[in-house]
């Protein structure tokens, strides 16, 4: 029997308001997709947009990190029934910014280059 190693996923955030935040999802080096989660009172709705195929295993993992290091720090004593969670199949097609110059890519370490 194959044992499941834990998958090395992480979270960066891209935006945070008074009632949601956006995070990209990582495993690893690569990216596998944001997850958007709305603040609702006592309930708290989470989309996951998955640029990669995951095994049960791995989104049952995704769904524990999600959990530990977000949705408990916002809301530490909610009823587990109160996250309601969807998961979509998504692929970026492009971005748009008004802003200036080039749009660079979000990277996994927010570590500056020299």
């Amino acid at each position: 029997m194959e044992e499941n190693v834990r998958s090395n996923f992480k979270l960066s955030r891209l935006v945070r308001t008074a009632s949601s935040e956006i995070y990209v999802i990582w495993d690893g080096e690569s990216r596998v997709g944001q997850v958007h989660l709305h603040y609702a009172h006592d309930t708290i709705h989470a989309a996951i947009l998955l640029e990669a195929d995951l095994t049960t295993h791995e989104e049952e993992d995704l769904l524990e990190l999600i959990d530990e290091d977000v949705v408990s720090s916002y809301l530490p004593s909610f009823e587990r029934e109160d996250l309601l969670v969807t998961m979509f199949r998504a692929e970026e097609i492009s971005s748009f910014s008004y802003a200036p110059g080039d749009i660079e890519d979000f990277e996994p370490d927010d570590e500056e280059e020299d």
